[in-house]
């Protein structure tokens, strides 16, 4: 079975400098047309099966980009939801520094700061999603390929996951506006195909 793993266009709270999380704002003009671009370029080179999506707006909208291009429906998860970053949600940066200062050392694993999701609990969520995917479509579509819409921070508990890294590790993958990966699934095998692609954003500069 193969992966298809996208991130969403640029949104609201990118260019106004917000915490976003759990804030649900829309995808900007740009973010739409690279959502488009996304989309047409995943019709020309992967037929998918189907598109399991966060509700949130940014990725909801990509995803329906996606879903108008190939034909292929949507559900959507609230497993694939971003961080649940508490009362930092929505604030400014430069506000949220002033209110809620990170704690001396920095965040803990089992950190839940400002009324936030705790990173092993982000990562659970991100494990309970993925062996709950697993079961459901490893068999019964081995030869197919679903498409995964969500945000950065999920796409990388998601990574973790996939790899079966400890929680407790560094490692992260890049994922900018749209960026495209492809993971594959065999048994207990587990191979990258490709990361964070965007071709498809040059035609923005074209």
């Amino acid at each position: 079975m193969e992966i298809l793993v996208v991130r969403h266009g640029q949104s609201v709270a990118d260019l106004e400098e917000r915490h976003e999380g759990r804030a649900d704002f829309e995808l900007t003009e740009l973010g739409c047309k690279q959502a488009k671009y996304a989309a047409n370029w995943i019709k020309k080179h992967y037929e998918i099966n189907t598109i399991l999506s966060s509700p949130l707006k940014r990725a909801a909208k990509t995803a329906e980009f996606i879903s108008e291009e190939t034909g292929a429906g949507i559900i959507f998860d609230d497993e694939l939801m971003e961080w649940n970053n508490g009362l930092l949600a929505g604030l400014y940066r430069s506000e949220a520094n002033e209110k809620f200062p990170l704690p001396e050392g920095g965040r803990k694993p089992h950190d839940e700061f400002a009324e936030s999701e705790s990173y092993i609990n982000f990562r659970a969520r991100a494990e309970m999603f993925w062996s709950k995917f697993i079961y459901k479509y490893e068999r019964e579509e081995s030869k197919s390929r679903i498409c995964i819409v969500s945000h950065g921070g999920m796409i990388n508990m998601l990574f973790r996951s996939f790899m079966m890294l400890p929680v407790n590790t560094d490692s992260y993958i890049s994922t900018g506006d749209t960026g495209i990966h492809l993971w594959k699934v065999s048994g207990n095998e587990r191979r990258i195909i490709f990361l964070n692609k965007q071709e498809h954003l040059l035609k923005l500069n074209g």
